[in-house]
């Protein structure tokens, strides 16, 4: 968009002084904002909105994206206040799409629904990342004029930053997600732990940082999995070293719009296993480039995971086909063309 000759303003909480320096080296302007990611506080979610309409009059917008739940609903809300035309980018349906929930994702899911109704009728258009995502949020009632729907495939990905690098030697799984439950890493630990359990000869791998949010992994959890073998590195600040060190990428997650490390780690030429869901499925050829496993199904991750981590010459020839359907798909400049064609930038 700054190439395009946009003049562009980022909104964000919480901004580090790396990612700050980054975002004005390419010309943006950084506006930091209260916003709590996974809070339930209303009190604090108007001080968010009233923060947004601030910057949108002080700075002459006439386009205010949105980017995720909280910034989609506030962020639009916020833009028909000013009079500012607005679009939002569903990135994933996520915990308040998730069927199966208790009283708490209920009520979650059924606010979020009726506010994203209210403000996606405010945007020009509405962005999904895959097909089911898209039907889910009409079907759910959330999206009050249908026809505004657009397609994209994902985020995309860097391909010049991720660059293909050697298999190491022998079978070494890993995931990146934040620890929440609806990401799977339940079901990731407890199939790796099993396999550690019964002395396969294999490295299992999880990176990410705590989630404080009503479906966050609690750390007494991540401590008996660490204890039976799993191997934690934390949060990452560059993922790339971590899946130059693995030979397959994981991610059994329950939904997602399109999973970027998903892209990341075929970007680098890793097979991959993830679940048969929204979002995920999208982004493997099932036998060709990765595996697909039910979701939630602990035992049937586990015997994905032997059956790969048992043919040296399964995982090479994934990893490769991987590579270039990612290409063929996934690139970041074809996604952003898109996008910006769809916003009409």
């Amino acid at each position: 968009m700054i190439a395009a000759g946009h003049d562009v303003h980022v909104t964000a909480p919480s901004i580090p002084d790396g990612l700050r320096g980054a975002l004005a080296g390419l010309g943006a302007k950084i506006h930091q904002v209260p916003l709590s990611r996974s809070g339930l506080n209303p009190v604090a979610d108007y001080r968010y909105y009233r923060a947004l309409r601030k910057i949108i009059r002080s700075s002459g917008a006439n386009l205010v994206i949105g980017y995720t739940i909280k910034p989609c609903i506030w962020g639009s809300i916020a833009a028909r206040a000013e009079k500012v035309v607005s679009a939002s980018l569903i990135t994933g349906l996520g915990y308040s799409f998730i069927n199966g929930g208790g009283t708490l994702q209920k009520l979650i899911a059924a606010t979020s629904r009726r506010l994203y109704r209210f403000a996606t009728s405010a945007n020009r258009v509405v962005i999904f990342q895959n097909p089911d995502d898209q039907d889910d949020f009409i079907a759910a009632g959330a999206l009050s004029d249908p026809s505004n729907a657009r397609l994209v495939s994902g985020s995309g990905v860097d391909m010049a930053h991720y660059g293909a690098t050697q298999l190491p030697e022998g079978a070494n799984f890993l995931m990146i997600a934040r620890l929440l439950g609806n990401k799977g890493v339940r079901e990731y630990a407890e199939a790796a732990t099993a396999l550690i359990a019964e002395g396969i000869d294999a490295r299992f791998r999880l990176a990410g940082f705590f989630d404080e949010g009503p479906d966050g992994i609690d750390p007494i959890e991540l401590e008996k999995w660490i204890a039976a073998g799993l191997d934690y590195l934390g949060p990452l600040d560059d993922v790339r070293p971590a899946i130059a060190d693995a030979s397959v990428y994981v991610l059994p997650s329950y939904r997602e719009g399109t999973p970027r490390t998903v892209l990341e780690a075929m970007a680098m030429g890793r097979a991959v296993i993830t679940s048969d869901a929204p979002g995920c499925r999208e982004t493997v050829l099932p036998g060709k480039t990765g595996l697909l496993v039910e979701p939630r199904n602990r035992e049937d991750l586990a015997r994905k995971m032997l059956l790969i981590a048992n043919d040296g010459r399964l995982r090479i020839a994934m990893g490769e086909a991987g590579l270039s359907y990612c290409r063929e798909r996934y690139a970041v400049d074809h996604v952003n063309t898109a996008m910006l064609d769809h916003l009409g930038l």
